[in-house]
């Protein structure tokens, strides 16, 4: 196992634990809009795929790249869609009383 690697992997375990840790904090009526909040922000590792495709060298690299891309795209979209539902929550609703009867 070459230092490049172990040094990769140590840090990608650390980020592991303190994201884990860091999580486990939230309440659970703030789990929502943190989450909406950070997989929009989630673009710039879209960013850093389509990036890793560009350097791609070989086939495995492309598909991993596109994998890569694929699911921080689906991350992006699903931030927003959860946004959007959880700000439908506190929007007004027609009454439907308006219009029945009311001459």
């Amino acid at each position: 196992m070459n230092p490049e690697l172990l040094t990769s992997l140590s840090f990608f375990i650390l980020a592991l634990l303190v994201g884990f840790e860091v999580i486990s904090k939230i309440p659970a009526t703030l789990h929502t809009p943190m989450m909406s909040g950070a997989n929009s922000i989630h673009g710039v590792i879209l960013v850093g795929a389509l990036l890793l495709g560009i350097t791609a060298d070989n086939t495995i690299a492309y598909i991993l790249a596109f994998f890569a891309a694929a699911f921080a795209a689906m991350n992006v979209v699903g931030g927003y869609v959860v946004t959007d539902r959880m700000l439908g929550m506190f929007r007004t609703r027609p009454d439907s009383s308006e219009g029945k009867g009311s001459k």
